[in-house]
């Protein structure tokens, strides 16, 4: 009997025995199965994005940013503006995974990112109305393309000449690396090539952003400038624009862009490297063009492109 009991004395200790070891391996696998599977997801995943560039466009992303970070907790993404040429260069020297832009990508900047194995993918998120603000005091209300560039290039340096008060004109403007530089000097100076250009008078005042901008004209009474149609509210004055003397001037607000009827808008985008895009990158531009994305556009005082247009997500981008 002492024997029988020994027996089972033995059988039950090492049954204990293995019973332990096989739930310590369970515990072990169940655990290395889950980091797998966590490290499998964050490689499907990456949690981390940058996204850099148009200061024009900086606020609108930060908002979209937010609200898309809120739905997938785990992703990280960095914004940062500098302007639409900064956007280009890190999406270049791959320190970005999208380049916001106020402009269209130059032949000189393709180039470049294609002599670096970048493919730029672009895609449009909306339209901005490109608005000229004086200072409240100010009593011009409206003026033609062809005055804004007389006083952009200095040939009406007076506010006199343009029906306000006898005032020398402060002429304000973007850096060279600006989005929104480059396409007012395009738009609204003419200037068409190298060898066709008028350029910003070299009186003008150099601010570094469109809030720069504002602040300037917000303090200045002599002060003119331009920012985007974001950036306006009752702070300062926004003027009506015609194209010439002969036609209707038009104020900027987000339905005159919208019908196009607003002389001077452009469309907003964001670039990635086609060849290298990431899941992360592609979930977020989806949410961009979607309804709930487009949405936010408006909120912000941008205009949201067509539905037709939020169609056009990552598979019908157009490669530039």
């Amino acid at each position: 009997m002492y024997k029988v009991k020994g027996f089972v004395m033995c059988f039950n200790n090492h049954t204990r025995y293995y019973s332990v070891k096989v739930l310590f391996f369970f515990l072990t696998s169940l655990f290395f199965c889950s980091c797998t599977k966590s490290q499998s997801e964050k490689d499907k995943y990456f949690s981390s994005m940058q996204i850099k560039g148009s200061d024009t466009v900086v606020n609108l992303i930060q908002e979209l940013s937010e609200e898309f970070s809120r739905q997938h907790p785990s992703f990280n993404i960095g914004v940062t503006g500098g302007g639409s040429g900064n956007g280009f260069v890190s999406l270049v020297s791959g320190t970005c995974d999208i380049a916001m832009s106020s402009r269209e990508i130059e032949k000189k900047e393709i180039m470049l990112a294609k002599s670096n194995n970048i493919e730029p993918n672009e895609f449009k998120i909306g339209l901005d109305g490109i608005v000229v603000i004086v200072n409240r005091n100010n009593p011009v209300n409206k003026l033609t393309l062809e005055q804004l560039r007389d006083i952009f290039t200095a040939k009406i340096t007076n506010w006199k000449e343009v029906g306000g008060e006898d005032r020398e004109i402060v002429i304000l403007s973007r850096e060279s690396n600006s989005g929104t530089y480059i396409f007012f000097e395009e738009r609204v100076l003419g200037c068409g090539d190298e060898d066709n250009c008028n350029r910003f008078a070299v009186q003008s005042l150099i601010m570094p952003s469109s809030q720069a901008i504002y602040n300037e004209v917000f303090q200045n009474p002599n002060a003119l400038g331009y920012t985007g149609i974001g950036f306006v509210n009752g702070g300062v004055k926004a003027i009506s624009v015609a194209v010439n003397a002969n036609s209707e001037y038009v104020y900027p607000t987000l339905e005159n862009v919208m019908n196009y009827t607003y002389p001077i808008l452009r469309p907003l985008y964001l670039y990635t490297n086609g060849m290298r895009i990431r899941n992360v990158v592609k979930m977020f531009i989806d949410y961009v063009l979607s309804e709930a994305g487009q949405k936010i556009v408006l909120k912000t005082s941008f205009v949201p492109i067509k539905k037709k247009e939020q169609k056009n997500k990552i598979k019908n981008y157009r490669s530039v």
